[in-house]
């Protein structure tokens, strides 16, 4: 007997004719045709802000810091010039201000300063092109007078030293997200990609979690490992991000987020914002990357990685992550913690490696075409490319502005919280020797 009511047949078969409906769409529609014209208008009206850019390093490398002389005005070889970024319709910047945790530690105070100096000059250097945001109301007002605002993120916590004050102090030269840590773990947090030290985070490491949120810097678990994902989450009081990361249920690669932590980002009103990074997309190009550089381990620059990337792909075939794996990973971080949040961060840093038909800053624009060829509402693409961001911004100002009318500025210290860690380590190493 067939026991499906009639309301059940009605609601089957309108979701059948919706089906068809986008199945006609998606053979129909031309992602070079009328929805570029219409990604294009969008991106006009609505700021596409993406979370992450390495240019103040690739200058670094290729100038010694030389803003000027890198030529941003129509740089070849990068992915990264003002017209490429204005044919983009990048409305907002997050420029990573990345030190390598690999470094002599002596140094990692003197290079972060370097690379905030860098990022700052570029801003300064074209000043028509770019101007400093360091509010989400700064960012509408710089986008709606035609410039592309410019801010910091500082991808490792590398050169604070353990100290809560200097992480206020970088905050108070402009940093606006610090990424907790980058491929190698600190005294008080694990990353994604180093030696798991402590589980996850120290109570140092929660401190420096709370602290942040009453300065008014976004936490960016970017590049940490999923224990300490799951623990700043318990921690936070304002909305974390991560700002390049990819969906692990799709890539098995160690930086991208897993579902577990995903379901938990509706709750915490955070933003996933996804990468354009091939590995994070691919799980070939993630298999053929450890490979490569299992054979150029000893690699710090980037034009050595290019170097080894075009070679790799000379002598076995260039691999490339395409647009519709991207897309895949955005639909699924959707599906999993919500349209209120995701976002783009791509992470450019200079490689040749970029998504057919995303290897520089200009191909926003074709991303959003092949959303809109996929059925995507306006509502939900102006999401995507920066209400969300802005929303999760002007939480953290909201709750940076309660806490420090509550609290004072904490003094907190590494020796003090994480003592019996540090005379744990203490008597092991005396027993040592």
């Amino acid at each position: 007997m067939n026991t499906i009511t009639r309301p059940t047949m009605l609601l089957s078969l309108l979701l059948g004719i919706c089906m068809t409906a986008q199945a006609q769409q998606d053979a129909s529609c031309n992602p070079d045709g009328a929805a570029l014209v219409q990604a294009r208008a969008l991106l006009q009206s609505t700021p596409l802000i993406d979370g992450h850019n390495d240019l103040p390093w690739v200058i670094r490398e290729a100038t010694g810091g030389d803003v000027r002389a890198y030529g941003l005005e129509g740089n070849i070889e990068g992915d990264t010039d003002i017209p490429r970024l204005r044919a983009g319709l990048v409305g907002a910047q997050f420029w990573s201000v990345w030190i390598p945790g690999e470094i002599d530690p002596i140094d990692y105070g003197r290079v972060q300063m370097e690379e905030i100096d860098i990022a700052r000059q570029i801003i300064k250097a074209y000043p028509d092109t770019f101007e400093l945001a360091l509010t989400a109301d700064d960012i509408e007002r710089v986008f709606k007078a035609g410039k592309i605002a410019s801010l910091l993120g500082m991808e490792g916590g590398y050169a604070l030293y353990n100290s809560l004050g200097a992480m206020r102090s970088f905050y108070e030269l402009g940093v606006r997200y610090m990424t907790l840590t980058h491929n190698v773990s600190l005294d008080w947090v694990d990353a994604a990609l180093g030696e798991q030290l402590h589980g996850g985070l120290t109570p140092f490491g929660r401190a420096m979690i709370k602290e942040m949120n009453r300065t008014g810097m976004i936490v960016d678990l970017a590049h940490t490992s999923p224990a300490v994902m799951h623990q700043a989450l318990d921690v936070t009081q304002s909305p974390v991000i991560w700002s390049h990361a990819a969906a692990r249920a799709l890539v098995d690669h160690p930086r991208n987020v897993p579902d577990d932590v995903l379901k938990r980002v509706a709750d915490n009103g955070g933003l996933v914002m996804v990468t354009f990074v091939p590995s994070f997309l691919s799980q070939e190009v993630w298999d053929m990357e450890e490979t490569l550089w299992d054979t150029a381990g000893s690699l710090e620059l980037i034009s050595e990685y290019r170097k080894a990337w075009l070679a790799y792909d000379a002598e076995h075939g260039a691999k490339r992550a395409t647009l519709d794996q991207l897309i895949a990973h955005i639909e699924h971080v959707r599906d999993v913690a919500g349209i209120d949040h995701i976002g783009l961060g791509s992470d450019y840093w200079g490689m040749p490696d970029g998504p057919i038909g995303l290897e520089d800053v200009s191909g926003f624009p074709r991303l959003f075409a092949a959303l809109i060829c996929r059925g995507w509402s306006d509502a939900d693409l102006r999401k995507l490319a920066g209400q969300n961001l802005l929303r999760v911004m002007r939480e953290v100002e909201t709750v940076a502005a309660r806490l420090q009318r509550e609290t004072p500025p904490s003094s907190a210290t590494i020796e003090d919280l994480d003592q019996a860690t540090t005379k744990l380590t203490k008597e092991d190493a005396t027993e040592d020797k």
